[in-house]
């Protein structure tokens, strides 16, 4: 029988150099989209999912991220008193349980791969999840962790979400080599990290979640370095296949790269055209900026 996932990670150490001067002192996961912060999504994604232990991989800087997850007892007063309740209960929502929450320092920024080897002793010996608050889903029914769940508990093994990219963008992804695909679930015997287009050995890209083997650990424990001289996740991934299977899922839903500046507007607008509290109003501004 398969474990049960019930960790994840979320690396948030990262600088956001791509966003400076709005990261200078604001961690890049406490961009707003909206109304919520992208590690907020993250966060809700796994709860969504059945996740029971959240563990962040911080750097220095992060403590607004941090503050995030606890609470504000001035603010929430505040609210009560002023009879805000509907935004009281907003603020409550987010709080996972005590107990649940971990934090540890990746020192350097390294690379995905470092990230997740620093959350290894609170991983143990369990299967575990791995989400990129930059990798931003919007999901009709199931989000994409619990569909990836579903999938797991199926087959066991690794299995990544994944997406068809264009040829000529995946210099910026972990790629699969497919054995077999039902158009639907893709297994693979091999992957590369960030090939040329002209070396890709599929346009099948890796976005920004996991569900993972500690068998992950033993690779990620040699610190070898790869593309962009990082320790790369997928590198490690990839010698583990001869012993773990390894899928990507074609996930219901649609993903926005929140690291970029495009895609973080795009999943602004996305988002707000979503809720029913502001797609005309949104509709109305995109209406008269694009006359």
């Amino acid at each position: 029988m398969t474990k049960p996932v019930r960790k994840a990670i979320f690396p948030v150490g990262g600088l956001g150099t791509r966003f400076l001067p709005a990261t200078k002192v604001l961690p890049k996961e406490m961009l707003p989209v909206v109304d919520k912060p992208l590690i907020q999504y993250a966060v809700e994604e796994a709860i969504a999912a059945g996740i029971e232990q959240f563990i962040f991989v911080t750097g220095r800087g992060k403590t607004a991220l941090e503050d995030h997850f606890d609470h504000s007892y001035e603010l929430e007063d505040t609210l009560v008193e002023k009879g805000k309740t509907d935004i009281h209960k907003a603020v409550l929502d987010i709080l996972p349980e005590p107990g649940k929450v971990f934090y540890t320092r990746q020192m350097k920024p390294k690379g995905l791969g470092h990230a997740v080897w620093c959350a290894k002793e609170l991983i143990g010996d369990e299967p575990f999840a791995v989400l990129l608050a930059d990798d931003l889903v919007l999901a009709q029914n199931k989000c994409c962790l619990a569909q990836m769940i579903d999938v797991y508990n199926q087959t066991g093994g690794n299995v990544v979400a994944i997406e068809e990219v264009p040829r000529e963008e995946t210099y910026k992804y972990g790629v699969l080599n497919v054995v077999e695909d039902d158009g639907r679930i893709a297994q693979a015997n091999g992957l590369v990290e960030k090939p040329d287009p002209q070396d890709a050995p599929s346009n099948l890209s890796i976005i920004g979640r996991y569900i993972l083997q500690p068998e992950v650990f033993a690779q990620l424990d040699k610190q070898e370095t790869g593309a962009g001289n990082e320790i790369q996740l997928t590198d490690a991934m990839a010698k583990t296949i001869p012993d773990v299977e390894f899928r990507g899922l074609r996930f219901e839903g649609r993903r926005y790269d929140c690291g970029s500046k495009l895609g973080f507007i795009e999943a602004n607008l996305a988002f707000a055209l979503a809720r029913d509290d502001l797609r005309d109003g949104v509709q109305h501004i995109l209406s008269e900026l694009t006359q």
